[in-house]
């Protein structure tokens, strides 16, 4: 397994070395090569098993670096930039040379962003390089939170972890560009919609691509534990499982069964608040995926703030469930 630990040094090190590297987000945890370097990229692919078609997400420590391997930002992007960086936002912008095409499936803008977390910024601020870094998880399966669920998953394949705590939004950027001269988001996340308007007014929203998508994240089945996931009225869901004798367990917001064991029911926030509920998604996904049980039940969250990122993850987690609770069986 990877050694884990907070070390800068042995992860800038290793990142130089053309070696991959888990690195701590606010959003979640990277898997982060050297984004200049083909090979470094390459070995990202490859360790993730994540298809050619989809493109990687760029990160670096400042707004002023952007310009090192971007042509230009629009003044509505770049506004946001400065409203919400760092922060859980990435811009699609016009890439430079010398952002290869393996970076980017092929298309000529790049997905980049500045992240919010103490220990990314000061290993991006050592290096003479940007970090290509998604998340830190085999292509498709719930994105990790904690250090401990990145090496579950892929701690064979890298030496180190660098270790920053459980993340703090939980949820993948909110990915931002431009089409037909019109502020357009491609995949919801941590930072809400209601921000993006309040400095660049209305907006455009286009999340999902069944292949060859425009920006990363953007698959229509992704996210997703192995086991089946059914999305529904949970009520219904629950006495249907009972009914037909199926061992299941539930991913709630707000709801608690008194007719399910404890410890097979997650609630993301008995409280309702949605940060909350974002911060615990992937975790409580993870969790339930571990159980024995033959199908995970859940909700939609409501349609607002964070609320809309969440549901976004639970339908594309859900997607290849759509018979529901019979094609689970």
């Amino acid at each position: 397994m990877a050694a884990i630990g907070k070390d800068i040094t042995t992860a800038k090190g290793l990142l130089e070395s053309g070696e991959l590297v888990g690195i701590p987000t606010e959003t979640v945890y990277g898997l982060a090569g050297n984004a200049f370097d083909p090979d470094a990229v390459a070995k990202i692919f490859a360790v993730k098993d994540r298809p050619s078609f989809d493109p990687l997400i760029i990160h670096t420590a400042s707004l002023h670096q952007v310009s090192d391997f971007t042509t230009h930002i629009p003044d509505s992007l770049f506004l946001l930039a400065k409203k919400y960086w760092p922060g859980p936002l990435t811009l699609l912008l016009e890439r430079k040379p010398n952002i290869s095409d393996l970076v980017t499936s092929g298309l000529d803008t790049v997905a980049v962003r500045v992240p919010q977390h103490p220990l990314a910024l000061s290993l991006l601020a050592s290096l003479d390089f940007p970090l290509a870094a998604p998340s830190a998880n085999p292509f498709g399966y719930i994105s990790p939170t904690q250090a401990d669920h990145v090496n579950a998953q892929l701690g064979d394949k890298i030496p180190y972890i660098l270790d920053g705590g459980d993340c703090k939004v939980g949820l993948e950027s909110t990915i931002v560009g431009m089409e037909n001269g019109q502020v357009t988001v491609y995949r919801l996340g941590g930072l809400d919609i209601d921000a993006i308007e309040s400095v660049v007014g209305r907006v455009v929203v286009k999340t999902h691509s069944s292949s060859n998508p425009k920006s990363p994240g953007m698959l229509k089945s992704h996210y997703a534990p192995k086991k089946p996931f059914v999305l529904g009225n949970l009520k219904e869901l629950v006495n249907s499982c009972i009914s037909e004798k199926k061992t299941f367990a539930v991913l709630s917001f707000k709801k608690h069964f008194a007719e399910i064991p404890e410890t097979q029911q997650l609630d993301l926030s008995p409280t309702g608040d949605l940060d909350e509920a974002a911060k615990n998604l992937f975790a409580a996904m993870r969790a339930l995926d571990s159980m024995d049980v033959s199908v995970i039940l859940a909700e939609l969250l409501p349609e607002e703030g964070l609320g809309r990122a969440i549901n976004d993850r639970l339908r594309r987690a859900a997607a290849d469930n759509k018979q529901g609770l019979h094609h689970s069986s």
